[in-house]
């Protein structure tokens, strides 16, 4: 095994870089929406990425397909804006080789008899009329089953597998999903579909699974017995950026909590998966979605940002792209109740939002009083799982104040794994990159399965209705500031409880590797 694969296979903890099979045919990885943002900006770096690591098997074409007529030369030019600097030209060079690019509409048949004959010929010249294709759709969801519709009467392969990525949104609500659902179930299998929630591939995400199943401190404290509350947590530092047209069709709500924070929550609360394969982890998330109560307005704070209080930072409603009064929040904080044996009591504080005081994604469970002998002074242990930035897990909890006649003294501190210390000269894939790779290997388990899909929106579905038809204005909050403070007061109220001034810092001197 040469150095390269052997790297590639510690970079992403793997044993093998791919099933050897592979290689026994052509691989074509169509990308529908070539030329979007998306495409652009995560599928393509993605995929340069795994070839520069030889995570794609041998023979490998990559095929562009959108409406926008350009030349070759301007969709390489196009795709390869964001690769990263410091790969080597010629590895670059090399992976745009395997590039190519047809124009065509999406709902034509003409233009997907045309692509058919295009990949059959470049199948031909990189190994054999045999071929596996994998059909990613960076694409508007209104396209999904026109493209899908033609996917299956032209361009099929008969000779290998056919697996489709599906980007979010999968629907704007029940009603919608189920019909898409029922739309793609027709045509494919649900062994062939991938639905894509890129925080399923995020490092820390993943590492749920290890931390709450591979380590038995955890097994008898992980209930309702010792834990307070649990706070998932998504806050960005910016707008909607000229953007504010599309995420208004959304709003923070379906754009971030409905799928990536619930997304955490299952992986938090679920039960133990028989086995580690993708069906078993599904099928208990899937168990703590239909345990998910109702969700009480009463317990949701929805807010939209202004400018900040200096004036700088543009307001939502100032982006031309907005409708004027506009009642979409950009930042909303709720409280879901899980009615289990395990759970039950213990609120899921979800909060998201746009324009706040920092970058910030991390789950924080919080643990019952210690009441004797310290009392008060005793302040609450907190775990912290924090997916980004600088991906680390850390234990708040209480020590001795070192010294003389200091044994009623506490003083809080952490045991802490900074993954940028602890793991030297670790060099993280992207979240696109294990998913993508996961495809290939036709691993499903950190993708969203269809029954997994409908029971998420059967939770969200009654309070989307409710805010959208009441067209309550949310409340005001400053750019740069943490949100309404209604938000705050909520947490407090239902049971999170804020105390001392610790504040975890990241360490940022590497120490040495792992032996």
């Amino acid at each position: 095994v040469s150095t390269q694969s052997t790297w590639a296979s510690c970079k992403l903890g793997i044993d093998q870089r791919y099933p050897s099979e592979l290689n026994d045919k052509a691989l074509t990885v169509i990308v529908f929406g070539a030329s979007g943002d998306l495409a652009k900006k995560k599928t393509f770096p993605a995929l340069f990425e795994l070839y520069c690591q030889g995570l794609l098997p041998q023979h490998t074409t990559i095929v562009g397909y959108a409406r926008s007529q350009m030349t070759h030369d301007h969709f390489l030019e196009q795709i390869s804006a964001r690769f990263g600097p410091e790969k080597e030209c010629s590895r670059k060079d090399q992976f745009l080789k395997l590039c190519h690019y047809v124009s065509g509409q999406y709902n034509e048949e003409a233009s997907f008899t045309n692509l058919a004959s295009e990949l059959k010929r470049l199948e031909g010249h990189s190994k054999g009329p045999e071929a596996n294709r994998v059909f990613y759709f960076a694409l508007p969801p209104s396209v999904f089953t026109p493209v899908a519709k033609m996917i299956r009467a032209v361009v099929m392969s008969d000779s290998g597998f056919n697996r489709m990525i599906v980007e979010k949104p999968f629907g704007k609500d029940l009603a919608s999903a189920q019909a898409l659902a029922s739309e793609l179930g027709a045509l494919f299998t649900e062994k062939q579909i991938y639905r894509i929630d890129h925080y399923l591939g995020k490092e820390m995400v993943q590492n749920l699974l290890s931390m709450r199943f591979a380590n038995k401190v955890f097994s008898n404290l992980w209930s309702h017995e010792n834990i307070s509350n649990v706070q998932i947590t998504f806050k960005e530092p910016f707008g909607t950026d000229g953007r504010g047209g599309y995420f208004d069709q959304f709003g923070i709500i379906r754009d971030i909590i409905q799928n990536h924070l619930l997304q955490i929550l299952t992986l938090v609360a679920m039960e133990k998966p028989k086995t580690l394969s993708a069906d078993a982890i599904r099928d208990e998330k899937v168990q703590v979605l239909r345990c998910v109560r109702k969700i009480d307005l009463a317990e949701c704070v929805l807010g939209q940002y202004t400018k900040a209080a200096d004036g700088t930072g543009e307001g939502y409603l100032d982006d031309p792209t907005v409708p004027a009064g506009s009642t979409t929040p950009t930042f909303a904080t709720m409280v879901l109740r899980i009615d289990n044996d395990r759970w039950q009591g213990v609120p899921f504080i979800m909060k998201a939002g746009k324009a706040l005081d920092m970058r910030k994604t991390e789950v924080r469970i919080q643990f019952k009083n210690e009441i004797l002998p310290f009392k008060e002074d005793a302040y609450r242990n907190e775990l912290v799982l924090r997916v980004q930035p600088e991906e680390a897990v850390y234990l708040k909890l209480m020590t001795k104040l070192p010294g003389l006649n200091s044994l009623s003294k506490l003083v809080q501190t952490e045991l802490d794994l900074a993954y940028g210390t602890r793991y030297k000269d670790l060099d993280l894939p992207d979240a696109y990159e294990g998913l993508i790779y996961d495809v290939l290997c036709g691993e499903q388990g950190n993708f969203v399965r269809s029954d997994e899909l409908v029971e998420a929106w059967k939770i969200f579905t009654p309070l989307l209705h409710r805010i959208e038809s009441d067209k309550q204005p949310p409340i005001p909050y400053a750019f740069g500031s943490r949100g309404p403070k209604q938000a705050d007061e909520l947490a407090r109220r239902v049971g999170y409880t804020r105390q001392g001034n610790y504040q975890w810092q990241a360490p940022h001197t590497p120490i040495s590797p792992l032996i």
